[in-house]
């Protein structure tokens, strides 16, 4: 009963956590598309290049929020594979107690490493797009000053 309700909550903290990096990966794309429609008839200049870095940070995000979800679903597969060699029915390693050990051992070690790098994709999914969000105001900002006419002549 117990091993029920962990599952359970297992599941409902996995499926948070890909609404969550899903959700990222829209906010990105959406705002890389923003930036394109908001700059369609403007010409090259100096002035963009905070909106380019804004552009670039968000391509970051979403490149390192496809990332992040590749190494949980490696992750989630090498946990599947590490349940069967446990019950010694993974067909290259068998019901031998030793080779069970040694195969446990190596599924772990690389889970432990997609877990590490699932989290450092997660982190700057994140981080890429605030830094997005902080250029495209910094442009914007730009933009209006630019747009200041000059104080009258006296």
């Amino acid at each position: 009963m117990a091993d029920d309700y962990r599952i359970e909550l297992y599941k409902q903290h996995r499926d948070a956590q890909n609404q969550y990096a899903y959700f990222l990966l829209a906010a990105s794309g959406a705002a890389i598309a923003f930036a394109v429609t908001q700059t369609g008839e403007a010409a090259l200049s100096w002035s963009m290049l905070p909106l380019g870095a804004a552009v670039a940070a968000w391509g970051l995000s979403f490149f390192c929020g496809c990332r992040h979800l590749t190494y949980v679903e490696s992750f989630l597969h090498s946990n599947m594979e590490l349940f069967r060699v446990q019950r010694g029915e993974h067909p290259e390693v068998g019901g031998h107690p030793h080779m069970i050990q040694a195969a446990s051992d190596g599924v772990r070690l690389g889970m432990e490493k997609k877990v590490e790098l699932a989290a450092r994709y997660a982190r700057n999914q994140f981080r890429l797009l605030i830094a997005g969000a902080v250029f495209f105001i910094l442009w914007h900002i730009i933009a209006m000053a630019s747009r200041i006419p000059p104080a009258p002549s006296s």
